[in-house]
């Protein structure tokens, strides 16, 4: 736009002169100079104020284009092959911004629980992915978590004001493929699902803990199934995952939607009971808990508990990967840190 007045014309060259050396380039909308017109235009007679005002406005619109025109170069400097090859010896600025899919790679927790879930599909069991928001009923009551019950403290975690719950658990799949399944039963077949998905708890975050974890839930029902049937299984998957023979053993816990409710840990696959950093030098890890089926839950579900029983086991996919790498922090795995995701190609 050429200016009439001498002033805004003079200020306008100059500011367009400046703008291409700005590493800010929304900086000129605030230059002295442009500031000055705005001030000058405020002490004007009202007589001058419109001529003198539409063209400093208008200058101030033309540098709000500029810079809008070389922002938007400076992300896509120009066309972009997006098949071309990635060329390390090209200089970064003519590089395509969106790389081919073949310089990508598989997270460590999506290889990870794929892994585990081919394992699990390889035992005859049926894989259901959880849900990442969830009711009360799901998360709590049809777990037997009655209302006011203490260990629905031992589960804080994250409510919208829909009163919709981000789960802690992925058993609050439970109740679901226990009503969708049992149909199953009648037909002299179990009930054999393995539940993966995205929970979210109220952590401290450290090298052990995150608010953000994926987590298997695995539920078996039938007849006649005990604790010796859950030991076998998860001791079974163990070394399949690991490669190498296992030894498990188990303690007393409390779950309200297990009993017997366990904690398993397994011998240590580094130091083989030896003692090492990995597993405190005990020889041995905690690493889920586990039980039989509640009888309040199966009833919940519309199974009779007196023809029929089942057992229940919950674990962390990130704690699963760690053991398996010697991974020393679980924070890693959402860090972005492409030296530590490249070990993983």
């Amino acid at each position: 736009m050429e200016y009439q007045n001498s002033q805004v014309r003079a200020v306008g060259k100059k500011l367009r002169d400046r703008l291409p050396k700005l590493s800010d380039k929304k900086a000129i909308l605030k230059a002295p100079e442009l500031v000055q017109l705005f001030e000058q235009l405020k002490k004007m007679p009202k007589t001058n104020r419109a001529k003198f005002g539409s063209e400093v406005n208008a200058l101030k619109s033309e540098l709000e284009q500029l810079v809008k025109k070389d922002l938007s170069h400076s992300v896509l400097p120009g066309p972009i092959d997006v098949t071309a090859p990635f060329d390390v010896n090209v200089e970064p600025s003519y590089r395509p911004t969106l790389l081919p899919a073949k310089n990508a790679s598989t997270h460590p927790i999506t290889a990870g629980t794929q892994t585990v879930l081919n394992i699990f599909l390889r035992m005859g069991f049926t894989a259901v992915e959880s849900r990442e928001l969830d009711d009360d009923y799901h998360m709590f009551g049809s777990l037997n978590f009655p209302k006011g019950h203490p260990a629905r403290e031992d589960y804080d975690t994250f409510t919208t004001d829909e009163e919709l719950i981000a789960p802690a658990h992925t058993s609050t799949m439970q109740n679901r493929v226990l009503r969708a399944y049992r149909k199953n039963l009648n037909m002299g077949q179990p009930i054999a699902v393995v539940l993966p998905g995205r929970v979210f708890r109220n952590e401290d975050v450290d090298a052990r803990h995150e608010h953000t974890f994926h987590q298997l839930e695995g539920v078996y029902v039938g007849s006649g199934i005990n604790v010796g049937h859950l030991l076998a299984t998860f001791k079974a998957f163990l070394e399949e995952y690991f490669s190498q023979s296992i030894e498990i053993k188990t303690q007393p816990f409390y779950f309200p939607f297990t009993e017997p409710s366990l904690e398993l840990a397994l011998s240590c696959p580094f130091c083989k009971k030896a003692g090492c950093s990995v597993c405190s030098y005990t020889g041995w890890i905690e690493l889920l808990g586990m039980g039989l089926i509640h009888p309040n839950v199966l009833t919940e579900a519309g199974i009779d508990p007196a023809k029929y029983t089942g057992f229940a086991w919950g674990c962390g996919i990130e704690r699963l990967v760690m053991m398996k790498y010697g991974i020393e922090d679980i924070r890693h795995f959402h860090s972005a840190n492409l030296q530590f995701l490249r070990q993983f190609v």
